[in-house]
């Protein structure tokens, strides 16, 4: 038995065991832990598919697991996030939080979406749900005190309220699902030509890290969802 074609489904597990961890740690309302266990999911879920192209060993398990764990790292662990940072918001409701919960609803149909979607082969179609994750649980995360925000020591209270929180789980569920074309950070080659949008991206990102450190994430996935729009328009 070859012990290579079990290596991108081990890493797929891993991003797996970090969507677990981090709703243990929304559970306990350790947002900034949840986020960064959302981040190494991402990571995780980067690699696997990079992985079993280099050593040529797709598989049709490896593809639904990753869907699977998808699921739980950026479904259920990022609504799991947003409904106790809605509680901890909004002590007196009862009922609002739930609100949260569209965020897994919508992941998991998006994924499922993807998996019979034979356009999204080289592009997305939607908001990726790693991107949606990361948005949501940095946005969390910037309650902790603890959260590095970069040298300007931004003040997100204007952003971490229960009306803006609601309308952006909203509005980043339809995003999810919509018909927006999103481009890929999957390299064809090195070649600057072929590979613009995701050059311009990586260092823009690595700039805005620089500067706001963890508050740069949600910047990043704005930045990355304008720049697709912008390509759409140009493209018609």
């Amino acid at each position: 038995m070859s012990i290579k074609k079990h290596i991108p489904n081990c890493i797929t597990c891993m991003n797996l065991a970090s969507g677990c961890v981090a709703i243990v740690m929304a559970s306990q309302e350790e947002f900034l832990w949840a986020a960064l266990f959302i981040l190494l999911g991402s990571v995780f879920d980067f690699f696997d598919g990079m992985v079993a192209r280099l050593l040529n060993v797709k598989s049709e398990i490896g593809k639904e697991l990753d869907s699977l764990s998808d699921v739980v790292s950026f479904g259920v662990a990022p609504a799991m996030i947003m409904y106790k940072l809605l509680c901890s918001l909004m002590p007196e409701s009862t009922y609002v939080p739930f609100v949260a919960f569209l965020l897994a609803v919508f992941s998991g149909y998006r994924l499922a979406k993807f998996n019979v979607d034979t356009r999204q082969t080289c592009s997305f179609i939607g908001l990726p749900t790693p991107a949606n994750a990361l948005f949501m649980t940095s946005l969390a995360a910037l309650q902790d005190p603890r959260t590095p925000s970069g040298w300007l020591n931004l003040d997100c209270s204007l952003i971490i309220n229960p009306a803006v929180v609601l309308f952006l789980i909203v509005l980043f569920s339809y995003l999810l699902i919509c018909e927006l074309p999103m481009f890929s950070l999957k390299f064809k080659n090195l070649k600057w030509k072929d590979n613009k949008k995701q050059f311009i991206l990586i260092i823009l990102s690595v700039i805005l890290a620089a500067i706001f450190q963890m508050a740069a994430i949600p910047m990043i996935v704005i930045l990355f969802i304008g720049m697709s729009i912008f390509a759409a328009v140009s493209k018609k």
